[in-house]
C-alpha cells in the first residue's frame, strides 16, 4: 500500500473512528460548561482539518475551493452517518441540530484552509502539489 496514502489518509480515518468510539457511549464525555452543540462543532472542526490536510497533500493544508468542496462532503456526510449511528445507541439520537453543528464546525476548518491558501505568502498552487 501506498505509504503516503497512509500518511495522508490515516489521520482521517483515525479521527472518525475516535468519533465513532465517542458516538458509541451513552453520553458524549464533555466538559459541563461545554454543550453538545459545541462538541459537535469543535469535533468536526477537526475533521475538516485532518479532511484538508489530506486533500492538500501535507501541512499547511493550503486547499483550493474544489478540495473545499471535496473536503465538506466528506465531512458533512460522514456526520450524517454518524448521526444515523446514533439511533442505535442507548441514550443517544439522531438530531438535525447536530448535523449542522456538525457541519458549521467543518466548514470553519475548510474555509480557514481555503482562506490561507488565498493570501498566505508563497502560496503553492495545485499543480505544484503535483496534481493536474
Amino acid at each position: 500500500m501506498n505509504v503516503r496514502l497512509i500518511r495522508l489518509w490515516g489521520p482521517v480515518i483515525v479521527y472518525m473512528a475516535v468519533i465513532f468510539y465517542v458516538s458509541s457511549l451513552h453520553e458524549a464525555p464533555l466538559p459541563p460548561q461545554i454543550s453538545d452543540t459545541q462538541g459537535h462543532s469543535v469535533g468536526y472542526m477537526g475533521l475538516g482539518f485532518v479532511v484538508a490536510r489530506a486533500l492538500a497533500g501535507g501541512v499547511p493544508p493550503r486547499i483550493t475551493l474544489r478540495e473545499l468542496l471535496i473536503g465538506l462532503a466528506i465531512a458533512i456526510g460522514y456526520g450524517a452517518s454518524d448521526e444515523f449511528h446514533q439511533r442505535f445507541v442507548s441514550g443517544r439520537t439522531a438530531d438535525l441540530s447536530d448535523l449542522y453543528a456538525d457541519a458549521a464546525g467543518s466548514a470553519i476548518a475548510l474555509i480557514g484552509c481555503w482562506t490561507w491558501g488565498i493570501i498566505s505568502p508563497g502560496s503553492r498552487q495545485p499543480a505544484a502539489r503535483g496534481r493536474q
